[in-house]
């Protein structure tokens, strides 16, 4: 017989629970604030750079975090982006030019 031996299951269960709780137990409240960002942004149809700012504003002290929105004020807000949107497709405007365009076009 070999004198190494093997580490009974109940070790391996064992060590292996300790290592998945406590990495649960930090990212916890991260994820959660995580979870509760990226709804907000999905509820508000934020997509690209604006969905990085609020998400950055969200997930920060909450200093930096956008205003919410009532329902009546996102849903104006997202039928004025999708008329931007439109008006920056008749126009044939891509890229750059696109992006600040609606982004002026949603402020007006």
């Amino acid at each position: 017989m070999s004198a190494y031996r093997f580490p009974s299951a109940l070790t391996v269960l064992s060590a292996a629970f300790l290592l998945v709780s406590s990495n649960a137990a930090v990212a916890g409240p991260q994820q959660e604030k995580m979870k509760a960002c990226n709804a907000e942004a999905k509820e508000k149809a934020l997509k690209g750079d604006e969905r990085r700012s609020f998400m950055s504003g969200c997930l920060s002290s909450g200093s930096a975090a956008k205003p919410t929105l009532t329902a009546d004020e996102a849903s104006a807000l997202k039928d004025r982006k999708k008329q931007c949107r439109s008006e920056a497709t008749d126009k044939a405007l891509k890229g750059e030019e696109r992006k600040s365009f609606i982004a002026e076009c949603v402020k007006a």
